[in-house]
């Protein structure tokens, strides 16, 4: 297609009244930007924008309920039946101005937004042609309609390019974010990016250093969580110099050296782990892409020993640095510190509580998913006996009948108190601590006489040792529980 043609779409009815009712008004209004994009790709948009000609205040009037909280222009319109509008029951329509900006010295935000009148203008300042152009309406009863692209968009979409919109540098220098958004729409779309515009990513790319961790990790949460491997967007941000600013502790894992099956070296295997884990579940891919960071900093003749408890450390720092939630970065650094276990037949039921518990039952399924990554990564297969399969079934017997926490115990830390006469402390814990091994150990050991005359001797040989109860002793260590790490 090109600028001018029909184009004829079936309109959900929430935009159609938002359009309506903007043209009602006398102004001009037209669907923009991705939903464009998306319907000459055949597919239906998740999100449908509009632009138009008249001022924010004027579409917040026109709208009961429409909410208008930014300097940007931008008036969220809701639909008046819940249930009806695109995207879900509470989805709304955002309703944008069209507009001029000038200047970004943040590389972020413009320094001055002004009003507009013109359509074209309001494309002028998007970032990629595939993303600047528009449908408007010639009859909203009908769908009929004529497709507004100044820039070549779906010329570039057929022909398969990403393209920045007029000056590349200057795209680049508005928002750096465009550096990545480039990369991320290029491995969706299956595109190539134009000569000029991949320079210009090369050029501008230490500039990437200044994006906020909240940025980067949305976009880096996007391509994890696309259909298509992410190992291609993050390999072409490494082809263009954004890797090495934005992620360099995955950046030096290239040259670390690998003794698999595969060819390639530890970043090559960590992106075929990210890619062999599923879609659904971003946050697991980003356990599988940084689950051997540690091996950059570990490297010894010709092992990694510890890389795992490195890895774990590392990965926290980058996604501390990311501001990814603390419930999302502790998922990613247990899995990482937990993924080297060397599962064996002849591990005791014993041997297989103390896993459980030292993973916790929680992470379980997450873990084994991460193994099965790594081996597709590694090229290495499961045994057809006594591998993580047969584990798996003896971790799930556990859960379903042995103790496993201090809350499973036949007596509580109240018991402990009341029926032995130790002040609440950390001396409690201890004990409870203590049971818990025992237990796991022998799940027969967990009535309530047994555990509270153990108990009893252990504190009556602290009170010997330390001529009272001494809270401030070091907590009791088990020894090897069976569980090996390999490197």
């Amino acid at each position: 297609m090109h600028d001018g043609d029909a184009l004829e779409i079936s309109l959900p009815g929430p935009v159609s009244a938002v359009l309506s009712g903007l043209i009602a008004g006398g102004d001009e209004a037209a669907l923009v930007g991705g939903c464009v994009r998306d319907l000459l790709r055949g597919e239906r948009p998740l999100d449908w924008d509009v632009a138009t000609s008249a001022p924010p205040e004027a579409v917040a009037a026109r709208f009961p309920g429409a909410t208008w909280d930014n300097r940007f222009g931008t008036v969220t319109v809701r639909p008046t039946d819940p249930g009806t509008g695109p995207g879900g029951a509470e989805a709304g329509i955002e309703v944008t101005t069209y507009r001029v900006e000038g200047g970004y010295r943040d590389r972020r935000r413009p320094d001055e937004v002004r009003w507009g009148r013109s359509l074209i203008d309001d494309l002028a300042r998007r970032d990629f042609t595939i993303n600047a152009m528009a449908w408007l309406p010639d009859d909203l009863g009908g769908g009929s309609g004529r497709l507004v692209d100044p820039f070549g968009g779906a010329a570039d979409l057929e022909a398969g390019v990403l393209r920045a919109v007029g000056n590349a540098d200057a795209r680049f220098t508005e928002d750096a974010l465009r550096l990545v958004r480039a990369v991320r729409f290029a491995a969706r779309f299956n595109l190539e990016i134009d000569p000029s515009t991949d320079a210009a990513i090369r050029r501008a790319a230490p500039s990437a250093a200044s994006l906020s961790g909240e940025r980067v990790r949305d976009e880096l949460l996007r391509v994890l969580g696309g259909a298509e491997p992410p190992s291609s967007a993050l390999l072409t941000m490494e082809r263009l110099g954004l890797l090495q600013v934005l992620l360099p502790e995955l950046a030096a894992l290239r040259g670390v050296p690998q003794s698999k099956a595969l060819a390639g070296d530890a970043l090559d295997h960590s992106l075929r782990a990210a890619d062999a884990l599923s879609p659904e579940d971003p946050v697991l891919r980003l356990a599988g892409l940084l689950h051997d960071l540690g091996k950059a900093t570990t490297l010894a003749d010709g092992h990694f020993i510890g890389h795992e408890s490195a890895g774990a450390d590392l990965a926290e720092a980058v996604l501390r640095r990311l501001r990814v939630p603390r419930a999302a970065t502790a998922r990613v650094a247990r899995l990482i510190r937990q993924h080297m276990f060397a599962y064996t037949p002849e591990w005791s039921d014993a041997a297989v509580r103390r896993f459980v518990r030292r993973v916790g039952v929680d992470l379980l399924d997450d873990l084994f998913a991460l193994r099965a990554a790594d081996n597709v990564a590694s090229g290495a297969r499961e045994p057809a006996h006594g591998g993580t399969a047969e584990l798996g079934e003896r971790c799930r017997a556990a859960i379903a009948g042995d103790p496993l926490e201090a809350r499973h115990l036949a007596v509580s830390g109240h018991d402990l108190v009341s029926e032995l006469g130790i002040p609440p402390g950390r001396l409690i814990g201890r004990l409870l601590d203590r049971l818990l091994e025992a237990v796991l150990e022998d799940p027969a050991q967990n009535r309530r006489e047994r555990l509270l005359g153990l108990a009893r001797g252990w504190a009556a040989e602290r009170v010997g040792e330390a001529g009272g109860f001494d809270d401030g002793a070091p907590a009791h260590h088990q020894g090897d529980d069976g569980v090996a790490a390999s490197s």
